[in-house]
């Protein structure tokens, strides 16, 4: 299991070297002014210059890369020995001259608001999702089966920028049940945090339960059809025995990659629900970022993203082989 692990580890880590590389060729060596990009829009010839000199644009390449790299793992000094030295602590993911702001500080500042948004919602829409599927898979062809699938089919088919905004209309500006979605720190008002997320979560858990709903059900109907679960009929097992032994087992790998991948994407910034809902996260960062041409935070929040999702991936080869021990063999 350790040398899976470590062999799992090795691999999430040069895909991520393989994510950078290419994330800082795309605006640092493609036929572009790398300061003019930097800039932003409200840019003047003397910015320019002083970005050009603080980032060391005029560096060869390869050592721009190599101080990029080394300033994620050790930090990194502009200006080292000059009145107008700035310090960017480890990771350092760039400096923005827009915001006067380390790329990391700002991920920082965001980071919790994603946070809330993934947690909360992934939890709802697995127990909804996995339940469901679950129940009509027991139910196969009666009416709550029937009922349950067409739901989900539909709640497929919507978006969340339209969910969400109708859910808004609803339960904020009508019923006034909710207040209006934003982010205020668990630490602060654990039930204010609650309630504001109250609504994205229910919106992310509405659209991709119903995914889940429909990999649950088809999955399990495929498992039952399997010899070994005939097999374990007759030889008189019950079948809450079977169905949560092996049936449910073998079903649950594919949810276990979907849910990992949804996972790490809402990790690195849920960018159309943060969007919807005015919620101060890193998918918000990063839309405000592209508006503002802000390309220092535009390439720290596609790292930052990249961790995330290989990070999931990582965690669903842990459960992989902790379900299914061949696969470490793989």
């Amino acid at each position: 299991m350790f040398k899976y692990l470590i062999r799992r580890v090795l691999v999430g880590g040069f895909v991520l070297a393989i994510v950078s590389a290419i994330v800082f060729g795309i605006f640092y060596i493609l036929p572009a002014d790398p300061a003019r990009l930097a800039c932003g829009k409200a840019c003047t010839p003397e910015l320019m210059d002083r970005i050009r000199t603080t980032l060391e644009l005029d560096q060869p390449l390869p050592v721009q890369y190599g101080r990029f790299i080394k300033g994620i793992f050790v930090g990194r000094t502009y200006l080292p020995g000059s009145e107008a030295e700035l310090n960017c602590a480890a990771p350092c993911l760039g400096y923005s001259y827009q915001t006067d702001q380390p790329v990391t500080t700002l991920l920082k500042d965001r980071l919790p608001a994603t946070l809330s948004i993934a947690f909360g919602a992934s939890i709802l829409w697995l127990l909804i999702g996995l339940s469901s599927g679950i129940v009509s898979a027991l139910r196969r062809g009666t009416m709550i089966d029937k009922f349950s699938q067409g739901v989900a089919l539909g709640a497929a088919s919507l978006q969340i920028y339209f969910v969400g905004l109708i859910l808004q209309f609803i339960f904020v500006d009508k019923l006034q049940i909710l207040p209006m979605p934003g982010y205020t720190s668990p630490f602060d008002s654990l039930s204010e945090w609650a309630r504001q997320m109250a609504l994205p979560w229910i919106t992310l858990a509405f659209l991709l339960s119903a995914i889940y709903s429909r990999l649950t059900r088809a999955g399990m109907l495929e498992v039952m059809s399997e010899d070994y679960v005939r097999t374990a009929r007759a030889k008189g097992l019950s079948a809450r025995a079977i169905n949560t032994k092996h049936v449910l087992r073998g079903a649950i790998t594919p949810i276990v990659t979907v849910f990992g991948l949804d996972l790490g994407v809402l990790l690195g910034g849920a960018v159309i629900t943060e969007y919807v809902f005015n919620i101060p996260g890193l998918g918000k960062l990063s839309t405000d970022a592209v508006a503002n041409v802000d390309i220092p935070v535009v390439t720290g929040t596609v790292l930052f993203s990249a961790f995330f999702v290989i990070l999931a991936n990582l965690i669903v080869d842990l459960i992989y082989s902790a379900l299914d021990p061949k696969v470490r063999l793989a």
